[in-house]
């Protein structure tokens, strides 16, 4: 394994309260066909909170305010590319908590749908993995 991105991702609440979850289509991507929270890597020369505004713009067409950083993790996962081809990728996550400045969602490519879940419906969706670990560290979801 010789790759290796440092990963910048959002824990998005609206102003009820409700956190952004998005499912990634089931060919591509990293845990591809389950839920999960915008992110991407960060790009030579950018700033970590300048990716994270990029990666959610990208990805889910928000501006994000009150970004706070939450705490950081890493792991090795396995990404599938469109062609079927896999790499494994040593990820380092760093994870911030934020508001959207509005709740009109644009997905782009990375993900095929989106919904906005109460902490306590969480448990009710294919969270990828480390999203399951992100929510249970922030006490908002419970592993069953």
């Amino acid at each position: 394994m010789d790759t290796w991105r440092i990963i910048v991702v959002a824990v998005i609440q609206n102003s009820a309260g409700e956190y952004l979850i998005c499912k990634k289509p089931a060919r591509r991507g990293v845990f591809p066909g389950q839920w999960a929270i915008p992110g991407g890597g960060i790009e030579p020369g950018e700033r970590m909170l300048d990716a994270l505004r990029r990666e959610v713009r990208e990805e889910v067409g928000l501006e994000i305010q009150a970004i706070h950083p939450l705490f950081f993790k890493d792991g090795e996962y396995p990404k599938l590319f469109p062609d079927g081809s896999q790499q494994e990728i040593y990820m380092i996550f760093l994870l911030f908590s934020c508001r959207a400045a509005s709740e009109a969602v644009r997905l782009g490519e990375e993900f095929e749908q989106f919904a906005w879940v109460r902490g306590a419906d969480l448990i009710n969706y294919d969270l990828n993995i480390q999203k399951k670990d992100s929510f249970t560290q922030l006490g908002i979801y419970s592993l069953p």
